[in-house]
Formats: structure tokens, C-alpha cells, sequence
């Protein structure tokens, strides 16, 4: 029987470093992982594998005490394969949401983080590796769907306040179903708990539901803890 962890979805790097209550945030991981000596994977497909954003991921662990890091690059090696099989954190960079996914796909990736999450990894995804552990998400011209992880029952827009949620709207609308939508502004993300409850951190979320024609919007504030529907996967 599998036992999920928590999955961590941050708008942007901010959270990795955040101080809550005299205390990094981060630290909160670790009493999810049982392992003397916890190793962490960076997937870097979303942004081209580019080094810089992977010495800020690398930095953040090592703040909470975890040395073992690597990023897994885009041609997605055996050596990476085995690490990635066996790591206690995964982080699913920012980026292009759809350029990740495709190499995702192709690589074998999408397989291997599904399996590290059914097998009890505490996944977390920054800005478009958040979005890309929801449902779905618009890309191209004509606004195609592309169908992602689905790990959390919603569709997921990261800092995008300053529009409004108009992309997030506009990705409800074409699914034209009952589904829920999150929006992470900057600086926020939220822990998606396994009892299916949502944390939100630092700031408010905003909530946005499509039924039958009908929009509703909500905020979830920091200190509150909201039942989510059950993941689709």
C-alpha cells in the first residue's frame, strides 16, 4: 500500500528561503523523510537545464541539512534514472510548461516522478513544475490543452495576479466541466496534504470553480486548511 507525502507547490523560489516562526520553512520536509542520508533530485527540463536555478535549489538543501543533490538533466542518463529512483525530494523546475512536459514524456521522466510519488517522495514543483502537478494547462496561439501530471485535482496558475487569473479562467472555460482552479500569487504556494486538504502559505490563494456557466471565486488565507477533492491520478 502506498504512503503519500506532501506536495509542495511554491509560485516562485521565494518559499525555498522563507522564514516562518524563527525557523526555515523548509525544515518542515524533513519530517517526512526517514533516510540518514535523504538525497534530493532537481528536474531541470522546464528551463533548459540551466545551472544557475539548480545552485539555488542546491543551496536550499543544503540550508536543511541535505548534501546529496543532483539535476537531472533533459537527456535523462542512466546514472540520473538511478538517482531519481531513489530520491526523497523531487523538484520539478520553473519554466515552459509545455517544453518540460514534452521531454517529460519522451524521456521517461513523467513515469519515474509518478512512481517516486506513489513510493512515498515529497514532490515539489516552483512556478511551472507547480503547474505541471495539476491537471492541465493552455499552451500555444490557439490556447491547446495539454493534459500534465494530474497528481492534484486542480488546474494550477502561478503568479499571475496582477491579470487577474484571466489564463486560469480562460483554461476553465475550455474544459467546460466542473473542476477547481488554484491561483499561486508571488511569493505563496500551499501544501497539498494526503488527507487531500490544502495549506496555504504566506499568502492568500485565490479559488476559482466553473459550474455550469457559473464562476465562482474565493481566497484561501495562510493559517486555514481546506478540503480539496481526491486526486485524479
Amino acid at each position: 500500500m502506498s504512503t503519500y507525502s506532501p506536495v509542495y507547490l511554491f509560485a516562485d523560489s521565494q518559499l525555498l528561503f522563507w522564514t516562518q516562526h524563527a525557523q526555515l520553512f523548509l525544515k518542515s520536509i524533513l519530517s517526512f523523510i526517514t533516510d540518514e542520508n535523504p538525497s534530493a533530485a532537481y528536474i531541470g527540463a522546464s528551463n533548459g537545464d540551466e545551472q544557475e536555478y539548480y545552485q539555488l535549489f542546491e543551496a536550499a538543501m543544503e540550508s536543511i541539512g541535505i548534501n546529496n543533490c543532483r539535476m537531472i538533466l533533459s537527456e535523462f542518463s542512466e546514472q540520473d534514472k538511478n538517482f531519481l529512483e531513489q530520491a526523497n525530494i523531487v523538484l520539478l523546475a520553473g519554466g515552459d510548461v509545455k517544453k518540460g512536459w514534452d521531454i517529460f514524456e519522451s524521456s521517461g521522466i513523467k513515469e519515474a516522478v509518478h512512481k517516486r510519488y506513489n513510493d512515498g517522495a515529497v514532490l515539489m514543483g516552483i512556478s511551472a513544475g507547480a503547474v505541471q502537478l495539476g491537471t492541465c494547462s493552455l499552451y500555444g496561439d490557439d490556447n491547446k490543452l495539454l493534459t500534465t501530471f494530474q497528481i492534484l485535482p486542480f488546474i494550477i496558475d502561478v503568479h499571475n495576479e496582477k491579470d487577474e487569473w484571466s489564463a486560469l479562467i480562460k483554461t476553465l472555460k475550455i474544459k467546460d466541466g466542473f473542476e477547481k482552479g488554484i491561483g499561486i500569487p508571488s511569493g505563496a504556494g500551499f501544501i497539498y496534504h494526503p488527507d487531500h486538504t490544502v495549506e496555504p502559505l504566506r499568502h492568500a490563494l485565490t479559488e476559482i470553480s466553473l459550474k455550469e456557466g457559473n464562476l465562482s471565486t474565493g481566497l484561501l488565507f495562510p493559517g486555514s486548511e481546506k478540503e480539496a477533492p481526491e486526486p485524479i491520478h
